[in-house]
């Protein structure tokens, strides 16, 4: 096939710095993977290869220009998300995503969504009592629901912050609460825990857990209480039974939020065990003041190559149900084949 060759011109001496980082880890990540040569220079930047792939590339350089004419600095997530959003011909909508600042970080870092999925996820949280957040791990599902937390208690919308998850590691049930169950589950609250630090810091986290304005507990001890005035987060819920997904949505009070986050291929239940997120997707989709949002490998801000992973399994997962599905049909009633 025909190479395609392009020149992109520069308008200032440091826009390739800028663009492409030090040692132009960006520029490598982008010829890996739109399978293109570039070869920057102080005034321009040239791009070689299939034509298709050539205008990716193109479009990306653009994308990330604008945001460095702003004074953005771009990191190597903003190049990701660039690559995925031109591979699935969507970068038109990817200059509009750092257009909103959520909040800036304990490091003064502003925080933004990174992909359409976040940003449909954060319209939706603005809108809605409670947010149903489902899909693979990587999408930023917990990190945003702890930043949208915590600018809502700055800015004085909700008083406090409730975090939990259910316990089926250290065998939580709702009958029965091991003494030591909070100190079971503490590691599993690890990604939690590491937004907060993110967000406001160790030292002003742990000032706030103390005052109990920020609580970090097991899904078990949300039993018996009305939470009002607050954003409540439960994340792996599709490690929740029926029972417990009912309990905890039950929770909600007046003025307060609720984000319920999980990803429906890691359910860790015994095998007979429907999950409650399944169920309440299925039973709920209805009610106006609860929405779903769906994300999937594009919203993935990681490494390439784990939204390549996680596309593959799901593509095999696919294939199992579509394989289940004609196996079921397909097979003759015992009944017909004169089997009692």
């Amino acid at each position: 096939m025909l190479e395609h060759s392009i020149d992109i011109q520069l308008k200032h001496p440091d826009d390739s710095f800028s663009l492409f980082g030090s040692n132009e880890r960006h520029l490598r990540l982008m010829e890996q993977e739109l399978g293109v040569v570039i070869h920057a220079r102080t005034e321009k930047v040239q791009v070689i290869g299939q034509e298709e792939h050539v205008e990716q590339a193109r479009l990306v350089i653009q994308s990330l220009l604008v945001l460095v004419s702003r004074g953005l600095v771009i990191n190597t997530p903003d190049v990701v998300t660039a690559i995925s959003m031109a591979k699935n011909d969507e970068i038109e909508k990817f200059v509009a995503l750092y257009e909103e600042e959520i909040i800036k970080d304990n490091y003064g870092k502003p925080i933004r969504v990174k992909t359409l999925g976040q940003k449909l996820y954060v319209d939706s949280v603005k809108r809605h009592d409670i947010v149903f957040g489902i899909g693979p791990a990587g999408t930023g599902k917990t990190f945003l629901a702890v930043t949208l937390a915590v600018t809502a208690l700055k800015r004085g919308q909700v008083k406090r912050i409730v975090l939990t998850r259910p316990a089926v590691e250290a065998g939580e049930s709702l009958g029965f609460l091991p003494g030591d169950l909070k100190e079971k589950v503490d590691p599993y609250l690890r990604p939690v825990y590491d937004a907060l630090y993110q967000i406001l810091g160790k030292e002003q986290t742990t000032r706030l857990m103390e005052r109990e304005i920020i609580e970090i507990a097991p899904l078990a001890y949300m039993r018996g209480r009305t939470l009002e005035d607050a954003f409540v987060i439960l994340d792996e819920a599709q490690n929740t039974t029926i029972m417990q997904m009912k309990m905890f949505l039950t929770r909600l009070g007046f003025n307060s939020k609720m984000i319920v986050n999980g990803d429906i291929s890691q359910i860790d239940l015994p095998r007979k065990v429907k999950s409650g997120l399944i169920d309440a997707t299925e039973k709920l989709s209805k009610i106006p003041q609860i929405d779903f949002v769906h994300f999937s490998a594009k919203d993935v801000v990681r490494h390439p190559v784990v939204a390549q992973i996680i596309n593959a399994y799901e593509q095999e997962a696919l294939a199992a149900d579509s394989r289940a599905s004609f196996e079921t049909i397909g097979e003759p009633s015992r009944k017909y084949n004169g089997e009692e």
